[in-house]
């Protein structure tokens, strides 16, 4: 794993929003490129008067926060960089509070740029269906329980998690845990002839009639992980169940209440740092390229 980059090191690396700017360039378009009107491949230079900087050859303007979420913005870049720093080096998530307190913004921009920073991070993982052994499992988040006993609550977000063993974590957000809506989620997330490993839910009975080898844990009679000796796989959901206590928790934790509006940014957030933890400070390279 890449260590991340300490406080000094990413101030070090940004000092001012001309760096800042400057490397959104670089990783956009690259200081010397081909221009786009003149056809020339020319280098660029720095415009004084807007975030701008403009062809050699012909005078071509390019703007490189254009289409990102730093178009407009009148919050200075440094700020930006600096909350998506924030937002890679964290493990349990970032609250709009605490961006407020740390860039001296009002709530309202901090909560804002939270909500873009982790619409960017939803944008960033590849589609490729899910392969090999993969484990699924729902939960709730969100909302009060009516009573002590049962899994459903009024008010609470369904959420749906697939871990590919070794691989990708995808998480989405479910209206039901019926049959029809299980099924549509598989199809779309896992290749067929995959592995997978679920609990004793029992809208997941269709899984081996569409073409996975299906297996299931029954934790209602403690039956956490057993082996197959058929296939040779083992059955459990203790991955895609480890990353539901650390978003419950970090909600619970962090931001104390999640609606069910936004959940799905919030799902994204957590998914592209379990799927990209092992880079490190390249986290941030990955997320400031994705612009």
């Amino acid at each position: 794993m890449t260590n991340a980059l300490t406080v000094r090191e990413f101030f070090k690396r940004f000092p001012d929003d001309e760096t800042c700017l400057t490397h959104i360039m670089d990783v956009r378009y690259g200081m010397k490129h081909t221009c786009r009107k003149c056809g020339t491949e020319s280098t660029f230079h720095r415009m004084s008067d807007r975030r701008a900087f403009a062809c050699a050859a012909c005078g071509d303007h390019v703007y490189p926060t254009a289409g990102t979420i730093f178009q407009d913005t009148r919050t200075p870049l440094q700020l930006w960089f600096y909350a998506i720093y924030l937002f890679t080096t964290t493990r349990h998530g970032v609250s709009g509070k605490e961006l407020e307190r740390q860039l001296g913004v009002t709530y309202k921009t901090a909560w804002r740029m939270g909500q873009q920073i982790r619409k960017l991070m939803g944008s960033v993982d590849n589609f490729e269906l899910l392969q090999g052994h993969v484990e699924m499992d729902e939960a709730y988040v969100g909302g009060k329980r009516s009573g002590k006993r049962g899994r459903g609550a009024e008010g609470k977000t369904i959420v749906m998690g697939l871990k590919e063993r070794g691989g990708a974590m995808r998480a989405v957000v479910i209206p039901n845990v019926k049959k029809e809506t299980l099924r549509g989620v598989v199809m779309q997330q896992v290749a067929k002839g995959a592995t997978v490993s679920t609990d004793e839910l029992m809208s997941y009975g269709l899984l081996s009639d569409d073409g996975y080898k299906h297996g299931r844990v029954k934790h209602s009679a403690k039956d956490w992980a057993h082996y197959d000796y058929r296939t040779g796989e083992t059955h459990h959901t203790n991955h895609v169940e480890s990353f539901w206590r650390l978003f419950k928790k970090s909600i619970a934790g962090t931001h104390i209440h999640i609606s069910q509006k936004h959940a799905k940014r919030y799902l994204d957030e957590f998914t592209f740092r379990s799927n990209h933890r092992a880079m490190g400070n390249a986290m941030f390279d990955l997320l400031i390229a994705a612009v």
